[in-house]
Formats: C-alpha cells, structure tokens, sequence
C-alpha cells in the first residue's frame, strides 16, 4: 500500500505549508504525470473516512437520543442475530478494503517501475544538504531536470536516513545508507518546486532543503553544457566556494567565524589547532586534505567525530580548489 502511505505524508506536508498554493485547496496543483495516482488514492481514502465518521456519529447520537433511559421502560429483548444485517457490514468493508487494496497496488506499480528511456541522475543525501550528479559530471545542490521527459532518480545516503520528498510532483522515496533506492516522474510544466527531506535527520533537519527547476523544452541541455563550462572556467579561489556550496560543506563549516557542527573555516588556515587526543598541529594543506579525505583520524577538541569521508567524492583538483578557497578565508 506505498501509494497510500505516500498520501499521508503529502497531505501532512502540505498542510503544513509546503508547496501550497492559493489556487489549491487540500493538496498543491500536480505537477507531474503520476500526481493523479495519489490523489485519486488520496480522495478515496478521504471520502470514506468522511463518510464513515458521519455515519457513526449521526447514528451514535441517534441511538442516545432514541434508547435513552426513561421512567417506566426497561431493557427489551433483542434477536440473536441477523443474517442480512451481518452480510452486509461483511460485505461493505471486504469491498471497500478490496478497492483500496486494488488502487494502492496498481498506483504502487506504476510509481515505481520507471520507463525505460528515463533519463537518470544521482541523489546523494547527507547532513544537511543534497547533491545531484548527472551524467556528464556537473554537480548541483539543486535537481535541475527536463520538462515532460520521465527521470530516474538513483538515491544513497551517506550517514542516516533521510527522504526525497517533492509534494508538487507527489514524489517520496526513503534513502537508506549502504543501499541504492530508486524513483522517478515525468514533470508536465517548466517552474520552480520545493524539495525537502521528508525523515528527521538531526538537528539542521529543517535546512536540508533544494528546488527542482524545470526547463522549458530544448534549455535543459544548454543549461547542463553552460554550468560544466561555467565550472571549468572559475579561479581556484571560486571553484572552492563553488564546491563549499554544492557539497553541504557550509551546513557544518562556517566561513564567517560563528561555531558549527564542526569549526568555523574564517581564519583557520596556519592557526594551531588542539585534537582530542592531546596532540596539535598546524592547519596546512596536507592537514586539510587528510580532514577531507579521513575526517576521524584528527578530530578537533570539542566536536564531535561527526563528519563523513569524501574519499571518491571529490577529486584531486577538486581538494585544491577547496583549500584555495579556505586559504582565502583570513
């Protein structure tokens, strides 16, 4: 029953403020071609919990008003049973159940078996960011996709759980570490659509938010070409602020001296730093690259060991225009 879980978590999102629009009245206008799935699912389930909670309570009131207890009547005697009274309460829920069965399993299908063609693009969720990686190698903290072209979205983890949850495309997928999870959606019109993570993942949980910008037909491709030219081009100095920006680095690392997750990077550069196991050392470039690439084996004193690996994440280059940008930082 994944399609009818996923309405609950839409419509929880949705009252809470998230993609809410004026012209909308329980759940934002749908965006993508397997919106109506859930929202189909999401009405049933609406309209027979509203019924049946007006059923019970008319009748409950009913029964108190018309059996009350009154002077000079008694306790009256009642039937064992009745045979058609009690196929009918049988068979209403069986069909109902059957419906609902039948409307969550056939939504279920359809939102997680992606059309062969789709075009595919890598999740990575952490605390407290996102990153999307597409195939000729750009990198985006947002997830900028085509209009009317189904995506497959690969997703991993790389500390807790977390969810990708776009409510205008009615899209939910939990990410779970050491696994791949997979989903997918074919957005009908170009704009602007929120993002966030649907399971609590600590403390900046409520940062941990991105768009989905969707391209009218034909710019998706010269948008993909522009930002890998655009990355190529830049100075050290701001490929490392580009790459501080994109990988999350800003939600443990402050640039402005204000204490994180992790320690502040204003000024850190050639400053003497005390570890947690007594010894120190001075803040260069191999200390900021073993931090990079094996962030436990020195941790500073008073944080904890929190902060993942990019071993395989980032390149060589791409750890020098890192401590570029950190050099810059003073």
């Amino acid at each position: 029953m994944g399609c009818i879980s996923t309405t609950i978590l839409i419509a929880a999102a949705v009252l809470a403020g998230a993609d809410l629009q004026r012209d909308s009245f329980w759940l934002p206008p749908p965006a993508s071609s397997t919106a109506p799935v859930v929202d189909n699912a999401f009405l049933l389930l609406l309209g027979v919990s509203a019924f049946f909670f007006a059923l019970i309570v008319v009748l409950g009131l009913w029964f108190v008003v018309r059996y009350r207890r009154r002077p000079g009547q008694g306790p009256e005697h009642s039937p064992s049973h009745n045979t058609a009274l009690e196929l009918l309460w049988t068979a209403i829920p069986l069909a109902i159940v059957a419906l609902l069965f039948y409307q969550g399993f056939t939504g279920y299908m359809e939102l997680r078996t992606p059309p062969k063609q789709a075009y595919e693009i890598e999740v990575v969720a952490r605390k407290w960011s996102w990153l999307f990686s597409y195939p000729n190698g750009h990198k985006d903290e947002n997830l900028h996709v085509p209009v009317d072209r189904p995506v497959r979205l690969v997703m991993r983890s790389e500390d807790v759980i977390h969810g990708l949850f776009i409510p205008a495309m009615r899209v939910q997928m939990d990410i779970v570490p050491g696994r791949y999870t997979r989903t997918w959606f074919r957005a009908l019109k170009p704009g602007e659509y929120n993002l966030v993570c649907s399971q609590y993942c600590g403390t900046k949980h409520f940062d941990m938010r991105a768009l989905v910008i969707v391209h009218p037909p034909g710019e998706f491709e010269n948008w993909l070409a522009d930002a890998a030219r655009a990355a190529e081009s830049l100075s050290p100095v701001d490929r490392g602020r580009e790459l501080y920006r994109i990988n999350g680095c800003w939600s443990c690392h402050s640039i402005d001296g204000t204490a994180g997750t992790g320690p502040t990077l204003k000024g850190i550069f050639g400053q003497q730093v005390q570890f947690q196991d007594g010894t120190s050392a001075v803040v260069d470039e191999n200390y900021i690259r073993e931090s990079i690439l094996d962030p436990q084996a020195k941790v500073v004193r008073g944080y904890q060991p929190v902060m993942n690996t990019y071993r395989g994440v980032l390149t060589d280059e791409e750890i020098s225009a890192l401590i570029a940008f950190i050099k810059s930082l003073q």
